[in-house]
């Protein structure tokens, strides 16, 4: 369960200065502390970063990481996969990226579903990513968002039976029979 640590305003400064080992994200002024992520969330995500790293290597047109901490305006958050272009690399900074990555990836767990659909998601808009992929291991379903003008653009729910795709990294081909 993600917890908010007080009603205290937090600021990047703060962010920064936190070395107590726990995982925690930076939304509206909020600290929230989030447990570990599960076995089943670690694996995948490392199947889904696994498969972008397979794709970059052969097709050098990006990069993809995981779990590091992405500064968008006040708001600090750390996406469990993500991709950024060749062309915007330079947004990448020695400790954190310093804008919104490409394409953003969101296990969903219980404890973080609410945030992930609802917060994350408007900050990843207003910020500028232009795909969000919100995968749910328990249900064995990938929705996807792409942003549109005013909006996410909903591109539809996959399940196993599904290959996922996207125009951001042209012949990449995830086969969610094997992340799930």
């Amino acid at each position: 369960m993600s917890i908010t640590l007080s009603d205290k305003i937090y600021t990047i400064e703060d962010y920064m200065k936190l070395d107590d080992g726990n995982r925690y994200e930076l939304i509206g002024g909020k600290l929230i502390m989030a447990p570990r992520p599960s076995y089943k969330h670690q694996r995948t995500a490392g199947k889904i970063y696994t498969r972008f790293e397979n794709f970059l290597e052969k097709n050098p047109i990006g990069e993809a990481v995981q779990e590091v901490d992405v500064h968008l305006g006040i708001e600090v958050i750390a996406p469990d996969v993500l991709f950024i272009a060749k062309d915007r690399l330079d947004i990448v900074g020695e400790l954190y990226i310093q804008a919104a990555p490409d394409l953003v990836v969101e296990i969903i767990s219980p404890s973080t579903a609410s945030i992930d659909r609802k917060k994350k998601s408007k900050l990843y808009f207003i910020h500028g990513v232009k795909e969000y992929w919100m995968v749910d291991p328990d249900q064995r379903l990938v929705e996807v968002l792409i942003a549109g003008e005013k909006e996410w653009r909903w591109a539809g729910v996959f399940d196993q039976e599904d290959v996922l795709t996207t125009d951001l990294l042209p012949g990449l081909e995830i086969s969610l029979s094997e992340v799930f």
